[in-house]
């Protein structure tokens, strides 16, 4: 195939308008372009109250493609399509002794799991929350009720974290081997919109995720693969160096010498455990902040000018970042166009608070996390755990100051930047679930992120009009961004650096960041636990050439 950029439409083009302008930049006969499919396709807003086009990047098939190429040699947006198929890495001919042991089902441990399904390893994954549909149920009581499950939530249960999320399927991993084509692919295979194989930055959406992760699941039963939920890991079996397997929490021993640690950024008491046994485990960059919320339709009249509202561009959304004089950086993060602010929390007496947005994205408002970095030499020295101390401290103090019934504390942005406490909403109506308790939310972060984020929040406001506006609404706290440690590995084995056959991946091993590279992250170990348990010798080159 040949790949042609830059192919840039208007927003309303005719359907047939792209295969013209393929022919036209092939300067090909109509009967020479065989087929054609869209690989990618974004917008450009860059230039206000300008027009904004469709800019597409597009795989076609011709019928001399060689000659085709020699003529357009000059053109640097038009080369050979690369290969984008993903090749497995190898399968099993026949049933073996031992089988791989994934604990947690979020993303990783999903791909993890079908991967290695696939390729006839027959995978046991130990998932200590519930499957989607009854923790759906347990995650509405929280937002409804103010009754928490600690084993099923927002945290907790199949999907991992990334089920009640945005859903955003895009990163900026390096992916020389298209993994991530993979992951999207087989989100579309289970019934994810096909839209997401092409559109700038896909999302499938809570409600959609929801089916796709149990046709996933069942994929993976029907390889011979065995999915349990309710069934904590409680103890990890080393011997010298070795792991050999995981207890559960009521007292079975599962034998294995290839262990997925895919535990998500939350598994407070696992990370714990793993440190006691002596599994190496560092601290990590993360950062802390609120959430803030403002109408929808500011966020799109300030991104699309006279474009806002186009059906075919949908809901805005915003990147920013500002660097505070204090050092400080303080950047939006997760940000939830047409969503809603959601109650996080996995523990009782603590309030934690993330985005979501389902599908259509039309919910009134727009939220982001507004969030402050903070490191462990500068803010958390001490215990590779200290940065889970230090979430722990801020979401109790949340619980506090939202009135100790998972309520979130709350203020308006006008009256945080005057340090004034907030006594009535505006026309800014908060999305949170089970409520917000207006306040002072000045303590409930350290003074340096409260500073740097009262000298960023102006600052937004001259890159996006309105975003300071008064009566936009700032809700507390969000502590859970990334995972506060790393359970470091090898880079070419994927293996812990001090015990062998245990592969920490995904986002709470400090090896992802959203559903896609957690999704490729367990791609990467699937592959790892193949080779090993095949006898497939690792060559440094297999790191980054296809097999």
């Amino acid at each position: 195939m040949i790949r042609l950029s830059e192919l840039s439409l208007p927003l309303d083009h005719p359907a047939d308008a792209l295969r013209q302008l393929l022919l036209q930049r092939l300067q090909i006969p109509a009967a020479d372009l065989l087929d054609y499919t869209v690989y990618k396709r974004s917008y450009d807003a860059r230039k206000k109250n300008a027009a904004i086009v469709f800019v597409y990047i597009v795989d076609a098939t011709v019928r001399d493609e060689v000659t085709t190429l020699q003529r357009l040699a000059d053109d640097r947006h038009v080369m050979p399509a690369p290969d984008m198929h993903y090749y497995p890495v190898a399968q099993a001919q026949h049933a073996l002794p031992e089988r791989p042991v994934i604990v947690g089902f979020g993303p990783c441990g999903l791909f993890a799991a079908l991967l290695l399904a696939q390729m006839g390893l027959k995978p046991i994954v130990l998932e200590r929350g519930r499957d989607v549909r009854r923790r759906t149920r347990d995650t509405w009581a929280l937002w409804r009720g103010k009754v928490l499950t600690p084993e099923s939530n927002v945290q907790f249960g199949e999907g991992g974290a990334g089920l009640f999320s945005d859903g955003k399927l895009y990163s900026q991993i390096k992916d020389p081997k298209f993994f991530g084509r993979k992951v999207m692919q087989e989100f579309v295979r289970a019934g994810a919109p096909p839209e997401i194989l092409y559109v700038n930055k896909p999302h499938i959406g809570t409600f959609r995720l929801t089916g796709v992760v149990e046709t996933m699941r069942e994929e993976i039963i029907a390889l011979g693969g065995e999915v349990r939920f309710e069934s904590r890991v409680s103890d990890v079996l080393i011997n010298n160096g070795q792991i050999e397997g995981v207890v559960l929490s009521d007292g079975e021993t599962i034998a294995s010498r290839h262990v997925v640690l895919a535990l998500g950024h939350s598994s407070r008491d696992t990370f714990r455990l793993l440190h006691a046994r002596g599994v190496f485990i560092e601290p990590k960059p993360f950062a802390v902040g609120f959430r803030i919320e403002h109408p929808q339709s500011l966020i799109d009249l300030a991104r699309l000018g006279p474009h806002a509202g186009h059906p075919a561009i949908g809901a805005a959304d915003y990147k920013l970042v500002h660097h505070a004089s204090n050092g400080r950086a303080v950047y939006s993060f997760c940000m939830c166009p047409g969503g809603t602010v959601v109650a996080a929390t996995s523990e009782p007496n603590r309030v934690v608070t993330n985005g979501m947005s389902q599908y259509s994205r039309k919910e009134r408002n727009a939220n982001a996390g507004i969030v402050v970095g903070i490191s462990p030499a500068e803010d958390f020295p001490g215990s590779p755990l200290a940065g889970i101390a230090l979430q722990e401290q801020l979401e109790s103090i949340a619980f506090e100051l939202g009135g100790r019934d998972y309520c979130a504390p709350g203020q308006l942005v006008g009256d945080f930047i005057r340090g004034q406490a907030s006594t009535h909403l505006g026309a800014v109506l908060p999305s949170y679930q089970p409520g917000v308790t207006l306040g002072d939310l000045a303590p409930a972060l350290p003074d340096y992120a409260i500073t740097a984020i009262r000298e960023a929040l102006p600052a937004f406001g001259k890159q996006i009009r309105g975003f300071d506006r008064e009566d936009a609404i700032l809700t507390g706290v969000e502590t859970r961004t990334s995972s506060p440690i790393r359970i470091t590995r090898d880079a070419q084995s994927l293996q812990s650096l001090n015990t062998r056959g245990l592969y920490p991946a995904g986002e709470g091993a400090g090896y992802a960041g959203g559903i896609l590279s957690a999704g490729v992250d367990g791609i990467k170990v699937a592959e790892a636990i193949a080779r090993s348990m095949l006898g497939i010798e690792l060559s440094p080159a297999a790191s980054i050439d296809r097999p």
